[in-house]
């Protein structure tokens, strides 16, 4: 890396810190349940179990946003709120560009990957003995979320455990609205495509402060494995990374994967929501 692209990795990573630095990052629905033709409206959100708020990432980096419905078609949220016609589940999709850089100090970096699992780092920054040197990666994001609209919707939930082509991707294996609901909760990580084995998914309870509920590492078959929740709202998170070889801008290009989903508040799956107004 050249001395100019290093520092140009450095400015941008110390703009792009408040962002990159906390990794967790979600499609968060005002409500998970809906009336027909009610109002989605949702709000991107990154932080960690110490703070969260309202992403700063810059329109110009999403490539896609739409919530698809379970006739498969589309419905554009790049405004951030569309009226959601037809009843069933729709599964919210947000990809960013990979255009966003990360730096951070050996220690903190290693600390890093080490929680997050990213063996492509870790194998090589031990075989190369690169431990003591400072971390640089470009990121983007991927993020999912499941939103139920109507009372008597939840037969047409087929596409939810379908890819979308994402490049990393959590993809549910059971719909946690199905009915009579799954007592386990596959996910199968995906990326570029193909299953990924051997990648740390976090469960963590929205309501309460991020709290990891469990963690599982993927299978040879990229699945991992949850006990299904019954109430509340939850955050799927996983990353991933490789190996920039002759990179100028960056050694390592990550991806960070999100999945959300939630249940009325103070009601089990089984219960009725209350009022199209609050959706619960």
């Amino acid at each position: 890396m050249t001395r100019r692209a290093a520092m140009l990795v450095l400015l941008i990573g110390v703009c792009c810190a408040r962002d990159g630095a906390a990794h967790e990052f979600w499609v968060q629905p005002q409500q998970f349940w809906l009336m027909p033709r009610a109002e989605l409206t949702v709000s991107l959100q990154v932080g960690d179990s110490r703070s969260r708020q309202q992403s700063p990432i810059p329109p110009h980096r999403i490539t896609r946003f739409e919530a698809i419905g379970p006739t498969g078609d589309s419905v554009d949220l790049r405004g951030g709120a569309a009226r959601l016609d037809k009843p069933g589940a729709y599964l919210v999709a947000l990809e960013t560009d990979n255009a966003a850089y990360s730096q951070q100090s050996a220690a903190r970096f290693n600390e890093y990957i080490q929680a997050e699992g990213l063996r492509p780092a870790i194998e090589y920054r031990m075989r190369t003995h690169e431990m003591h040197a400072d971390g640089f990666e470009r990121y983007s994001r991927t993020a999912k979320s499941i939103v139920l609209v109507g009372l008597h919707s939840r037969q047409a939930q087929r596409h939810v455990t379908q890819p979308l082509g994402l490049k990393l991707e959590i993809v549910p294996q059971v719909s946690p609205y199905a009915e009579p609901q799954p007592t386990r909760f596959p996910v199968r990580v995906l990326y570029d495509g193909r299953a990924l084995p051997g990648a740390l998914v976090k469960l963590m309870n929205l309501e309460q402060d991020l709290t990891a509920a469990n963690e599982s590492l993927t299978d040879d078959t990229g699945v991992a494995s949850f006990s299904m929740p019954t109430r509340g709202s939850w955050l799927v998170s996983v990353v991933w990374t490789r190996r920039l070889a002759d990179s100028a801008d960056a050694d390592y290009e990550t991806t960070f994967a999100s999945l959300t989903f939630g249940f009325p508040r103070g009601e089990t799956l089984a219960k009725t929501p209350r009022s199209p107004r609050s959706g619960i």
